[in-house]
């Protein structure tokens, strides 16, 4: 706070033509404080009261945040500027804290933070990640040399689900997780996985952020061990062994669906295999309830480059999608995002020539499309129902309630002051 006689001095200075940093180094003081004092924005002998000039907008600011709770705090400061707020930003930003304007958000809170470390869980309730590579698929698979299998096992449970990738890139390892995932009927809290490159650094085992994305939107947090104790546990030796014996079962004339349904049959009928998980008295642990998926898998984006056969038509995923004839054995691309229903088939250049909607996995379907319409634009997505606004969508407008507290406080003014008088105020604010 300026002393009367430095206020006089800078006054007499300013009058003399010197600048505000001229003045601020002489005095030693900051130059934002002495443009206030000069201003008359601050008034000598008078202590700022952002705190109680802040209440008159908190009801305001509670009822924005309570509309939208990942409104950020510049637009809401910018709001409350334009209804006569005075003070700073950190002013500002710091009452938000103090008063705890900004109520919890539930989805974010049950969330890890983002670089994917883990947060403590009870015995036992852990998923754990592994993946097995199966020589010599069916040519129609399209899996080239070696078959993908992704396994999850529920360690609490005893459970375990098997699903088949083409690779083992990051758009099909979140496809098959979340497959595994809509198997099993939802997720326990605490993933495990090997060093496996896309999903931890294996020099220092830390979650890579691509996947701590994908962990943050399915609520757990991921782990990545440097040993998981025995490698050679029984129970998991086990559960390899049959899934190599049930890979010499499956022939080269044997359909994708049919292979994968009798991996579903060989998983549930060793259900249970696992010893059950012990509390601290020694007794059986009771399984927790599974947390609950997002409606839609994450939307990661699979690209893979195929070449239409001589019928104009293109394999992916165990099915047959049509593009215009004279484009036979032309290379192509197929993207497909996990969350949508729909793929589309481009050329190498990037040029959409056809959509289809998307056949179940090894469905031995041919799907045939209309025209086969170039798609130039993919169609707005409709929001999902009841989903909490995120950082990077559109801001939700004030409501009606907002709008009211905000024309109640336009009349509220500030009467000028002399740089010898303090202001008038308005009398205390409403009680909180």
């Amino acid at each position: 706070m300026f002393a009367r006689e430095e206020y006089l001095e800078a006054r007499a200075l300013r009058c003399q033509g010197w600048s505000i940093s001229a003045i601020a180094r002489h005095l030693g003081r900051d130059r934002k404080t002495v443009r206030s004092y000069l201003s008359g924005e601050r008034f000598v002998g008078v202590r700022g009261s952002g705190k109680v000039e802040f209440l008159w907008f908190l009801p305001y600011c509670r009822q924005r945040l309570a509309d939208d709770a990942h409104l950020p705090a510049t637009v809401l400061f910018n709001e409350i500027v334009g209804l006569g707020y005075a003070g700073s930003y950190p002013t500002f930003t710091r009452a938000l804290r103090n008063h705890q304007v900004r109520p919890p958000c539930e989805r974010c809170h049950r969330h890890p933070p983002r670089d994917g470390t883990a947060t403590p869980h009870s015995a036992g309730e852990e998923l754990r990640f592994d993946w097995l590579r199966l020589p010599d698929p069916p040519a129609e698979w399209g899996c080239g040399s070696h078959a993908h299998l992704l396994t999850g096992s529920l360690t609490h449970a005893g459970r375990w689900r098997g699903a088949l990738a083409e690779n083992e890139e990051f758009p099909q390892l979140v496809e098959a997780v979340d497959r595994l995932l809509r198997q099993l009927g939802g997720t326990c809290g605490l993933w495990r996985f090997d060093r496996t490159p896309l999903v931890c650094c294996p020099a220092t085992g830390r979650v890579t952020s691509r996947f701590a994305d994908v962990a943050k939107y399915y609520g757990v947090s991921v782990e990545c061990p440097p040993d998981r104790g025995d490698p050679n546990d029984s129970v998991d030796e086990a559960r390899r062994s049959a899934v190599h014996d049930w890979w010499h079962t499956v022939g080269d004339d044997t359909r994708l669906q049919a292979a994968l349904d009798s991996l579903d049959r060989l998983a549930v009928s060793m259900d249970g295999s696992r010893p059950k998980a012990r509390d601290t008295t020694g007794a059986p642990a009771r399984p927790k309830r599974p947390l609950d998926l997002p409606t839609t898998p994450y939307p990661a984006r699979v690209c893979v480059i195929r070449t239409a056969n001589a019928e104009g038509l293109v394999s992916f995923r165990g099915n047959l999608y049509a593009i215009p004839p004279n484009l036979s054995g032309a290379v192509v691309e197929v993207r497909w995002r996990l969350d949508e229903p729909y793929l589309s088939i481009a050329t190498r250049r990037g040029a959409v020539i056809a959509r289809h909607a998307l056949a179940p996995w090894g469905a031995g379907l041919t799907v045939t499309g209309p025209g086969h319409d170039i798609v130039l634009e993919r169609p707005t997505r409709a929001a999902r129902a009841g989903a909490t606004p995120r950082k990077g969508n559109a801001h939700r407008p004030p409501s009606p309630a907002a709008l009211a507290i905000a024309a109640a406080l336009r009349p509220v003014t500030r009467a000028s002051a002399t740089p010898h008088q303090s202001p008038t105020r308005p009398p205390a604010p409403p009680p909180v």
